[in-house]
């Protein structure tokens, strides 16, 4: 009993005149789908889940399946192939020393700016997937909650028209005009993280404001005090003789 997860276009299938039984599978069907197609499995046929324009599983169908097949002891196999976000990282010119891979963002403007704020102090290389009708909005939007970031517009990878825009984001949305294909947006990762910010306006308090966000959140004093000198980065015996005063 086997599940293979392969990124392949179908057409290459076509090429090599591989003739199998194709069967649709959808994100509006896959639940519907998934137990059908392992039943197969169970009654000794071997299925392969293929994408012509994606990798199964990485915002395209599969997640449900390949669940549903460990949860049924069967045995799923991937198959490497082409993967748009990590050919889009590498040759990115941003740190590949870590990501953070987000996929495509909400349609609902709202919700899509939710989504970017909650992403703004993350340090690591910020990874999207767009559809060309979207992208432009979608770079100003991410200018707007952002700021002027590196950004690279990586446009159709490993196919005939692949293309890389690199440059700030406030150029990439005046520059880029009729988009065509399917996208991965690539932006460096925040100077700060949510911590630093968050360390930086405790550090514009007054110290007794400061010992008071933490009294207020149950510590013990001798914990406060450490605390406020570790992120002020003084002696915490200075810290101690201000409040014995």
């Amino acid at each position: 009993m086997l599940l293979k997860i392969q990124d392949i276009h179908c057409g290459l299938l076509n090429h090599f005149e591989i003739s199998k039984p194709l069967i649709s599978y959808y994100k509006q069907i896959e639940i519907e789908k998934s137990d059908a197609l392992l039943e197969k499995i169970e009654e000794g046929k071997n299925i392969a889940l293929v994408s012509d324009a994606g990798t199964p599983g990485i915002s395209d169908p599969g997640e449900v399946i390949v669940r549903k097949a460990i949860e049924r002891g069967i045995n799923v196999v991937p198959v490497p192939g082409a993967c748009a976000a990590i050919n889009a990282i590498i040759a990115s010119g941003l740190s590949t020393d870590e990501f953070c891979f987000i996929g495509f963002l909400p349609v609902n403007a709202s919700e899509k700016r939710k989504k970017l704020e909650e992403n703004k102090n993350e340090t690591k290389t910020l990874i999207f997937y767009e559809a060309p009708h979207k992208l432009i909005k979608t770079l100003e939007t991410m200018l707007e909650v952002l700021g002027d970031r590196k950004a690279v517009v990586c446009k159709e990878l490993t196919k005939i028209h692949e293309n890389f825009e690199r440059d700030n984001l406030s150029n990439l949305v005046k520059n880029i005009t009729e988009p065509k294909g399917e996208y991965v947006v690539i932006i460096e990762g925040a100077d700060k993280s949510k911590e630093d910010v968050e360390v930086e306006n405790r550090n514009k308090m007054s110290l007794e404001e400061h010992y008071k966000y933490y009294e207020e959140k149950g510590w013990e004093k001798k914990d406060i005090i450490k605390q406020i000198a570790k992120e002020r980065n003084v002696n915490k015996n200075e810290i101690y003789k201000h409040f014995i005063q």
